[in-house]
């Protein structure tokens, strides 16, 4: 038997080492969450869905929505999980259109708990894009995917807000968190984020969107609020559900306005 790559490691019909997929188990639109449980919540709202397919951190279903065909994949937490279900999607499908249905911390006063942010573009605070590309390279949401999004939120008449997003590669000090036995050493980059204008703080969407620029894909993002840090206040489980739900709809929404547009 010989030997495969080391540098780009899949079976013989390309299934690919971590996500576990295939040429032809992906849809063109794809909604990438960070949370297993998510997919399921997605997966109750279409049809024609195929048996969930999971390895490892990663977990895909894929069905219909609307008759769009859509994907549904977590990827875990952090720009690492996100850089290598990025890089394994690329070498399985020619196009596609991702969209982060995730959870972040509001940075501005009157971004609150459940609210919704859409994303322009992202800070990399995390280093994992950087071996790809400059420092100074921009981390840039899709215009097409940006519009869908926030042409969905409207529609929806769910509270939302359009920005930038700084992308952290933790969730504690990289954040600016203070928890027992863990004092970050810039505790006060909330505020100083706040300052620069950041709408939002999460672990995923520079990744999501450098990596999708150099794959050739379209990509967005669209983030329920789960914490108000410049209020230090964290959104109780039912509103939270509120939230989750809004997000989801939202970014199956969008999906529709693309298709449509495609």
């Amino acid at each position: 038997m010989p030997f495969q790559s080391a540098d780009q490691v899949q079976t013989t019909d390309k299934k690919q080492y971590h996500i576990g997929l295939k040429p032809g188990d992906l849809a063109p639109y794809i909604l990438l969450c960070g949370d297993p449980a998510r997919v399921d919540k997605v997966a109750s709202r279409l049809t024609e869905t195929r048996p969930a397919i999971a390895h490892r951190d990663y977990r895909t279903v894929t069905g219909k929505y609307e008759g769009v065909p859509v994907s549904v994949m977590a990827t875990g937490m952090g720009p690492d999980n996100t850089e290598i279900a990025l890089v394994e999607i690329a070498q399985i499908i020619e196009k596609a259109t991702l969209i982060r249905i995730g959870s972040c911390g509001g940075l501005q006063k009157g971004v609150e708990l459940a609210d919704l942010v859409i994303s322009t573009g992202a800070l990399r605070l995390e280093n994992t894009t950087s071996f790809y590309v400059d420092e100074g390279f921009p981390a840039l949401a899709h215009h097409e995917v940006t519009h869908a999004l926030i042409g969905a939120a409207k529609a929806l008449k769910y509270p939302y807000h359009v920005g930038i997003t700084a992308t952290a590669p933790g969730f504690y000090a990289p954040q600016g968190r203070a928890v027992p036995k863990f004092t970050p050493r810039q505790a006060d980059l909330p505020q100083k984020l706040e300052k620069m204008g950041v709408t939002n703080l999460e672990m995923e969407a520079s990744a999501l969107f450098v990596l999708s620029h150099l794959a050739g894909f379209r990509a967005g993002c669209v983030c329920a609020v789960y914490a108000n840090r410049h209020a230090n206040r964290f959104i109780d489980e039912a509103t939270m559900q509120k939230a989750e739900s809004r997000c989801i709809e939202t970014g199956l929404k969008a999906i529709t306005t693309l298709a449509k547009e495609d």
